[in-house]
């Protein structure tokens, strides 16, 4: 009898031991791999880890944007224009009667209560805040018009650059401008959205082509926030880093001096995934007075000017890559070459990240 516990007592005691080293061993594994990885997506300083995928771009501006004023027919058929010499193109109506405005249907609101009544606007233009008086028209259909046309967000397809190590992304490597004023838009807030290409148009010699992609904006498709429209991109923090950013290494930044004219890269997805494609740096300008324009850039890639002509619309902020290190991005595209384009210096576009 007391062989036989004495035996149960040794298998107990083998299989605890078991159990806590496989346990332990599991844990140490688990530990190790957990350190890698974190090792293996670490962003240093002097890193960043390199984009060139498709993104969906939506910007709201800061109250709505003036384009421009014109006649509108009262009810008495006269021809007026009440705005004219009181707002212009790239002002930006912030209040109406005293109300902030975030859109044009907001404005639309107020003018229906004014019941003709003068209208006090909030502009402001450049840096300064003015106030005007506008004497609304209404028309035959009742309503009160002030003929001014405005533009309150913007939206399109671009190519993200760079994510450094605190999800702080930056992309297009050129400012948004309107379209109508070509002011740069001065923005409230904007977001980021997923996208699939749908469609490429080729470019040829006077047509630069671009990249169509289906994006639907709602809140299951952001991806993050948009903060700064400058004239070295847009800028802002990624939420959901992973749907971009996959199986990426973490890239060095090249300094301007280390750019050099001949062979480099760039990285773009034409093809449903992110690929590299040969080009060639032409032209090295540092005292540029365009900081978008530093660089002149031309496709030498037969895949790449088989599928795209070259440089085309929708391509701006793919990165250029040079001797293995981040050199900056692909900003425009010559009209008449669409082989040929202008880049901007990484370190110019990463002046905005902060």
């Amino acid at each position: 009898m007391r062989k036989y516990w004495y035996r149960k007592c040794l298998i107990i005691t083998l299989v605890f031991s078991v159990f806590f080293y496989m346990g332990y061993s599991v844990k140490e594994k688990m530990e190790r791999n957990e350190k890698e990885e974190v090792s293996a997506g670490t962003v240093s300083d002097n890193t960043v880890i390199p984009g060139g995928m498709p993104i969906g771009i939506y910007l709201e501006t800061e109250g709505v944007m003036v384009l421009g004023t014109e006649k509108v027919t009262g009810t008495d058929g006269e021809r007026l224009e009440p705005a004219r010499h009181l707002v212009k193109a790239g002002d930006y109506i912030v209040e109406c009667n005293g109300t902030k405005i975030r859109d044009k249907k907001e404005l639309q609101t107020i003018l229906k209560t004014t019941d003709g009544t003068d209208v006090i606007l909030k502009l402001r233009r450049d840096s300064e805040y003015l106030e005007v008086k506008v004497k609304p028209v209404r028309s035959k259909k009742n309503n009160c018009m002030l003929g001014i046309w405005v533009r309150d967000n913007a939206q399109g397809l671009g190519t993200v650059t760079f994510l450094n190590s605190d999800s702080r992304f930056g992309a297009l490597g050129h400012g948004i401008h309107d379209t109508d004023t070509n002011a740069l838009m001065e923005i409230r807030n904007g977001r980021v959205y997923e996208t699939s290409i749908r469609s490429i148009q080729k470019g040829i010699d006077g047509n630069p082509g671009g990249i169509e992609g289906i994006i639907v904006y709602n809140r299951y498709n952001v991806l993050g926030k948009i903060d700064k429209n400058t004239d070295c991109g847009i800028f802002g923090t990624l939420d959901r880093t992973e749907n971009l950013f996959q199986d990426t290494d973490p890239m060095e930044i090249m300094q301007t001096d280390e750019i050099k004219k001949g062979d480099a890269k760039i990285r773009c997805c034409v093809e449903g995934k992110v690929k590299e494609y040969k080009i060639r740096i032409t032209k090295i300008d540092k005292h540029t007075r365009e900081e978008n324009k530093g660089l002149e850039i031309e496709v030498t890639d037969p895949k790449l000017l088989e599928i795209t002509g070259g440089i085309i619309q929708g391509m701006s902020g793919t990165p250029i890559i040079q001797n293995g290190k981040i050199a900056g991005a692909v900003t425009h595209v010559f009209v008449s070459d669409p082989t040929r384009g202008y880049g901007i210096f990484i370190e110019n576009m990463l002046k905005y990240v902060e």
